[in-house]
């Protein structure tokens, strides 16, 4: 099975098109390769996917002819405890990291709207 169908399969893309694009950026290697996406896929094979933040390392256990049901999508491949135990650590990470909060006095004043449009204008204040 093609890599990008197999991806798509495995529901790590929502759909073919964004599974294609991630490899074309070299965002999914196979056994350490950089792949294409008519790269054929077999069990056993070792794939690194990066999305955002984080990184998959799976095992390839199983080809699908159809993308079905999360369940059965799951059972196409096994994630390494590594990479497991690195993508929980980065998750509790970013989630410890808050968020910028931007404090702003809402809408202008008429007076600043006319210093705005002035400016605009003329080019001074």
């Amino acid at each position: 099975m093609r890599l990008d169908r197999w991806l798509w399969a495995a529901r790590f893309f929502k759909t073919r098109s964004l599974a294609v694009e991630a490899i074309g950026g070299g965002k999914v290697q196979v056994n350490g390769h950089r792949a294409k996406r008519a790269k054929l896929v077999h069990i056993g094979d070792e794939l690194l996917i990066r999305r955002g933040p984080f990184e998959h390392r799976v095992i390839v256990r199983a080809i699908a002819e159809r993308r079905g049901p999360a369940p059965e999508a799951q059972a196409l491949y096994q994630e390494t405890a590594e990479s497991a135990l690195r993508r929980e650590a980065l998750s509790a990470q970013l989630k410890s990291i808050s968020a910028p909060v931007f404090r702003t006095k809402g809408r202008p004043t008429k007076k600043e709207r006319r210093d705005i449009d002035r400016f605009r204008r003329n080019g001074d204040l």
